[in-house]
């Protein structure tokens, strides 16, 4: 498995038979290098959606037309962009879980906000989510944009993920000590990798405080386009 930062919470996971773009903001995300576009997206096989802020779909159908990717999402949003651009869309909600080749992609809560700009202003396109990925014996627990929740505890327990993918940075999400507290309270993840931060100014800068509230986890802060590789269980 490849797991590979585009910068601020978009990732492309190369899992088992699959290549999942999730959350894909690259035109005018301050950290990634527009020159590496094609190599960011190419063979995408699904692109994954948390929510719809643009920092998080700005690209999607740009890189779905590209790629033929189809886009996963919560039916609302899903909906909307099937509806008003065409897209081609995979309409699911939290505890449902779809199967993609080798891989199952289950959605599960976060906590957040959900809203795509419109030409009257803003449009409401159903609610935050996270997903968990599982495949080549490993589950990813990729929290999107979330504080500390309780259902955090149930997620823990009934996937029980090794790997989390946190966004961290604060402000806009939980930061580097809640990212922390959560983690170690509620899960028993063998690494985490945050994500969400270093992006702007206000945003945590590094994952020191995620690292040391994590004693014998794996801590990995990740650089753009530098594939994090875990070898199948």
């Amino acid at each position: 498995m490849n797991i590979i930062w585009l910068g601020h919470g978009s990732f492309r996971i190369e899992i088992g038979d699959q290549i999942l773009l999730v959350d894909p903001w690259l035109t005018d995300n301050p950290v990634f290098p527009t020159a590496k576009r094609d190599e960011a997206v190419a063979g995408t096989t699904h692109i994954l959606l948390t929510h719809g802020h643009s920092d998080h779909v700005a690209d999607v159908l740009e890189v779905a037309a590209t790629t033929g990717a189809p886009i996963i999402a919560i039916a609302d949003l899903a909906g909307y962009l099937h509806k008003t651009q065409g897209a081609q869309t995979i309409g699911i909600n939290k505890g449902g879980t779809l199967r993609l080749g080798n891989v199952a992609v289950t959605m599960v809560n976060a906590s957040h906000s959900s809203t795509l700009a419109g030409p009257d202003g803003l449009v409401a396109v159903g609610s935050e989510a996270g997903f968990m990925i599982a495949g080549e014996g490993h589950v990813i627990y990729f929290s999107g944009d979330t504080d500390i929740m309780a259902d955090m505890a149930w997620m823990g327990e009934l996937h029980a993920p090794d790997i989390g993918i946190l966004s961290a940075g604060g402000h806009y999400t939980m930061d580097m000590s809640r990212a922390a507290w959560a983690a170690k309270k509620y899960f028993h993840f063998e690494t985490v990798i945050p994500c969400h931060y270093r992006t702007f100014p206000l945003l945590e800068q590094n994952a020191d405080a995620l690292k040391a509230g994590l004693p014998g986890v794996d801590v990995i802060e990740p650089d753009v386009l530098v594939p994090i590789t875990i070898a199948a269980k």
